[in-house]
């Protein structure tokens, strides 16, 4: 595994959606209690950020049309999206949130 810094564990609030660029793919990362889940950034379904959706849980929903997703899986939990979003093995380094994109 080939874990790359994401961000700075700082960066991220609890509950919300953050947006970064790692290694030339759009990733989501997400702070839910303790842990942090990485997704790919961009919906299934419509293309559009998922970053700037709503967290509720270890769900991501997608703001254009309401797709949500399960930060630890990426498969959708509602319509319309029927595909899968890649996740990603995430891993704090002291302060420093890496990630795995192989």
């Amino acid at each position: 595994m080939a874990f790359q810094r994401a961000c700075g564990l700082a960066e991220l609030t609890d509950g919300e959606a953050l947006g970064v660029e790692v290694d030339g793919l759009d990733v989501a990362l997400v702070m839910v209690g303790e842990e942090v889940f990485a997704i790919e950034d961009e919906c299934s379904h419509a293309a559009v950020a998922l970053s700037e959706g709503d967290v509720e849980g270890c769900t991501l929903e997608c703001w254009m049309h309401g797709s949500r997703f399960d930060l630890r899986t990426g498969k959708p939990t509602g319509p319309p999206a029927t595909e899968p979003v890649p996740v990603f093995p995430v891993r704090i380094d002291g302060d420093d949130v890496l990630i795995d994109l192989a």
